[in-house]
């Protein structure tokens, strides 16, 4: 059966609820006389392409009642429907109306088959399907397990539900969502009925549905066409009022504040707290502490979110009558509504103005939007006035404090609930008042720009979120606590390794607080040859890209985001005493900027960077008109944040010392604390192991690394450890080792391109291209998309190895199919110089890859051996310099600079080169010497 009256069904009854004189069984009975009873298309009983459900629609509304009645129709077309549709689930809230089915039969080509007839009849479940959402509704939920359906057969439902609400005053109200494109159906309909002379109002939320109305004996007909056209699509950043989904409501409150006036009882105080009750001495108790009304409600406010757990509590009409006051108190559970008429008695008590507001939450900004009726909102809670001020006090949040009364919901639209009656009103909405997160960082980067950032980080939240996070916390054994703590770092500080987590709370405050030591990947990155780093950590939160080209969206406004307010101050150590470092962009920032309040201070001083910001939201709208101002002004803002620029000859990871690391540097802070968070991970978990052999590789110690993988692999024997060993072992040249390593990956995963080049050029190495040929041959004849990249990895091997006649025949051929492929070219370029064949045509192929590509520095290199090769070692040297400016870590580029500059009898630099070549590449001198580039 459809799950589409299931869903307008659930969204219809919760509208409404005090108790009525309701049967908590189905009821079976004759659809009503006003029921105009549809028939079914004939091409529903059909094969083919037709939609296999037909829908009918029709509620009526009089004397303070509706009555639902739906008819649904649907082809059984295939084994999975017959799956689905065999069994009928009705869910219904006795307290609110009855249940009535009508009918429940079988149509098989001209024959009827009654269920309800043959003795069929639905069971009822008595459960609280909300319970973990902290609900009690008292839904019961029909059920019938249909007998006797086949595929090919329709089988078709007719029932109703009646509601009636005395909370409504006699009043009435609905909502339902409407069926629309692109959903299908043979048949749809809708229509409301409603006595001529009662009033009723009907709107429909949405573009394009047809309307008409008619005359049904005594009564008023809204026929409505469906389904209604596909709603338009609408930006991602529109207010929600222009992303709802289509539906359509009545109702028979004339104003909001008919609403206001109507709801109004429901909240009277006179008399709520009984003398000498123990809310009476709760709330003496909180006068005697103070006189002032502030302090006075804060502590009221605290005591209703502390001590009354939240429970919603549907059933038996507390859909919109809340339990009394001191019943509140008692049972320590209550909903929105109880714990609203909670607070408000005990603020009445002490002589505090307050009145009651309604809200919606989910639909807040389409409030306005909608006809007047209670359904229009699911939220209530308290508005305090101490000293002409508005106080917004919710009791089911958790965590406000007394720091935080001035803040404002994240509503836009509420109505008070008063006596005399009320209109909507408007919410100015603020920043929070205190920081719902605060950020301290002590970032440790005084040994290298190269090495991962050694960070101390203090985290507090406040408010909600510190209570969500403290009873997640205290739910949770330790090792799971530890990992969320580590997820919490991991979003707000980076994403990394830490270790000494703790987390303290504190109730008064209500925050929490979160610490821990930890390595984050370096920000320094290589931007116009110069080495530079962000040093804002809000500016990145900031995206405003609206799309309104389309001419259907040019007048809707961008929605920004809601009341928030985040704190970080960044205290960063820079290498070399700061020499050389500098500041770049604007360092101090106050303004306002795509719904954003940006206050930002950030000074340099010696080898410390400072940088204080503060980044909070209030949920405003940008105008259309202003879009285009706030684009511009968003795109300034965020390209002149501040960066740091480190020098030319800043310390890098190459620079740093193997042995004897000071204790206290950050190079010794790295090594201690990959040690220990490898020592504290799960016996599966091999992360901060290959982190820990990347640093050690960084900086040359190949022999550590390769201990790292082995412990990784140990741990977690994947392809790509063994992937890694086996480079670093051939590096090293263990060429046995890496040969095993390299097939280990190969056999775990075959179709691993890099496991089979690498194990194809270890083959190569000890001696036996043919094997390495074979390999990627091998892998050749199997390949999709990636095959010409196996092809240049082969030619490459021949050239490097082989014949270098039978290479540059191989890449000539891919050239020819893929002409204007930088890499294609470099590589033959590579191969003619290395090889010294073709060296003139070689410096043709380096100079047009270079001019193809952004990323020169390995075709610079390229050239550079030709320009040596031809005895131009000036212009070879610029070369170098210049693929260095962009890749300093190119360790053959250092080695084949060494070369050059001891034929230049710059001996000193050319010693300092060939050590930092043979850092980062340990096997270049050996392989070069092959090419007769010997240092």
């Amino acid at each position: 059966m459809s799950k589409y009256w299931l869903s307008a069904s659930i969204y219809a009854l919760s509208l409404s609820g005090t108790p009525v004189l309701a049967a908590d069984q189905p009821l079976y009975q004759p659809a009503p006389a006003w029921v105009v009873q549809t028939s079914l298309p004939k091409e529903l009983a059909t094969e083919g392409g037709t939609p296999p459900n037909a829908f009918d629609f029709q509620q009526r509304f009089a004397q303070g009642q509706s009555w639902d009645y739906v008819d649904i129709a649907s082809r059984i077309a295939s084994p999975e429907q017959l799956a689905q549709n065999s069994l009928l689930t009705l869910p219904w809230f006795p307290d609110k109306g009855d249940l009535i089915i009508h009918e429940v039969s079988i149509l098989r080509g001209a024959e009827k088959i009654d269920l309800l007839a043959q003795g069929q009849k639905f069971a009822v479940l008595r459960r609280e399907q909300s319970l973990e959402q902290q609900q009690l509704t008292g839904l019961l939920t029909a059920t019938l397990a249909v007998e006797g359906l086949r595929v090919g057969d329709t089988l078709r439902l007719r029932a109703s539900t009646t509601r009636r609400d005395p909370a409504l005053n006699g009043h009435v109200q609905w909502s339902s969502p409407l069926l629309s494109l692109p959903a299908r159906s043979s048949k749809a309909a809708m229509r409301l009925l409603w006595p001529k002379g009662e009033p009723l109002h009907w709107k429909v939320l949405a573009n394009g549905v047809v309307t008409s109305s008619a005359v049904q004996g005594s009564d008023e007909v809204l026929n409505i066409a469906l389904p209604a056209p596909k709603p338009q699509d609408m930006p991602e950043d529109a207010p929600g009022r222009y992303r709802h989904p289509p539906f359509i409501e009545a109702s028979s409150f004339a104003s909001w504040a008919d609403v206001s006036k109507t709801t109004a009882p429901l909240y009277q105080t006179t008399g709520a707290i009984a003398p000498n009750s123990a809310l009476g001495q709760a709330v003496a108790r909180i006068a005697a502490q103070s006189s002032d009304p502030v302090q006075r409600t804060a502590a009221a406010l605290r005591l209703v979110q502390d001590d009354v757990r939240y429970l919603a509590l549907s059933m038996d009409g507390g859909n919109y009558i809340p339990q009394k006051a001191e019943q509140t108190w008692t049972l320590r559970y209550g909903d929105c509504k109880a714990k609203t008429l909670l607070l408000l008695a005990m603020l009445h008590a002490m002589q505090i103005e307050a009145e009651p507001v309604l809200a919606s939450l989910g639909l807040d900004d389409l409030v306005k939007d909608r006809l007047p009726a209670l359904a229009a909102f699911n939220h209530v809670f308290v508005r305090a006035r101490v000293n002409g001020q508005s106080i917004w006090l919710d009791g089911t949040a958790a965590g406000t404090r007394l720091a935080d009364l001035q803040d404002t919901p994240n509503l836009r639209y509420v109505l008070p609930v008063r006596k005399d009656g009320a209109d909507l009103e408007e919410v100015e909405r603020k920043a929070p008042a205190r920081s719902v997160t605060d950020i301290e960082l002590a970032v440790d980067e005084s040994s290298s720009i190269d090495l991962p950032s050694v960070i101390d980080a203090k985290v507090t939240l406040r408010g909600q979120r510190a209570i969500t996070l403290s009873l997640m916390a205290n739910q949770m054994a330790e090792k799971e606590k530890g990992q969320m703590l580590h997820s919490v770092l991991d979003r707000m500080v980076g994403e990394g390794q830490f270790t000494d987590l703790t987390m303290q709370e504190n109730k008064q405050e209500a925050t929490v607080t979160i610490t821990g030591r930890g390595l984050v990947s370096t920000s320094w990155r290589q931007e116009d040859n110069r080495r530079k780093r962000d040093l804002s950590r809000l500016l990145k939160n900031i995206s405003f890209a609206p799309d309104r080209a389309r001419a259907a969206w040019t007048d809707i406004p961008v929605v920004t985001p809601i009341p928030d307010r985040v704190h970080i101050r960044t205290t960063l150590r820079l290498p070399d005493g700061g020499r050389g470092y500098n500041l770049e962009g604007t360092a101090n920032y106050t303004g306002d900027v795509a719904g954003y309040t940006v206050n930002r201070q950030a000074s340099l001083t010696g080898d410390r960077v400072v940088i204080e910001e503060s980044l909070s939201s209030r949920g405003a709208e940008i105008s259309p008109a202003r879009i285009p101002a706030e684009r511009a002004l968003a795109t300034q803002v965020l390209s002149a944040a501040p960066r740091l620029l480190a020098p030319q000859d800043a310390t890098r990871r190459w620079n740093l010392p193997l042995t004897g690391k000071a204790a206290g540097t950050q190079l010794a802070s790295v090594s201690t604390l990959f040690a220990k968070v490898a020592g504290e991970a799960e016996p599966e978990d091999s992360s901060a192991l290959q982190g820990q052999a990347s640093f050690q590789k960084g900086i040359g110690d190949y022999t550590g690394a390769i201990a790292s993988w082995t412990k990784a692999i140990a741990k977690e024997p994947s392809g790509a450890n063994y992937l890694n060993r086996a480079e670093l072992e051939a590096q090293a040249g263990d060429l046995v080792a890496a040969a095993k390593d390299a097939e280990a990956a190969r056999a775990l995963d075959p179709s691993d391109v890099a496991a089979v080049a690498l194990a194809a050029d270890i083959a190569a190495k000890r001696g036996d291209l043919a094997a390495g040929v074979a390999m990627l041959d091998e892998r050749i004849s199997v390949a999709g998309q990636e095959k010409d990249g196996i092809k240049l990895n082969k030619a490459a091997l021949i050239g490097q190895y082989g014949d270098a006649d039978e290479s540059l025949a191989q890449l000539d051929a891919l050239i020819a199919k893929k002409p204007g492929r930088p890499d294609l070219l470099n590589a033959r370029c590579w191969v003619k110089a290395s090889r010294q064949v073709q060296v003139e045509s070689a410096l043709k192929d380096c100079t047009s890859a270079i001019e193809l590509t952004d990323n020169s520095a390995p075709i610079l290199d390229s050239r550079a051996v030709v320009l040596l090769r031809l005895g131009r070692l000036d212009a070879a040297l610029a070369d170098l310099d210049a693929a260095l400016l962009q890749n300093p870590s190119q360790g053959e580029t250092r080695l084949v600079r060494a070369i050059i500059l001891k034929k230049l009898g710059r001996l000193a630099e050319a010693q300092k080169e060939l050590l930092i070549a043979r850092r980062l590449k340990p096997d270049a001198e050996k392989d070069y010497q092959r090419f007769g580039l010997a240092y």
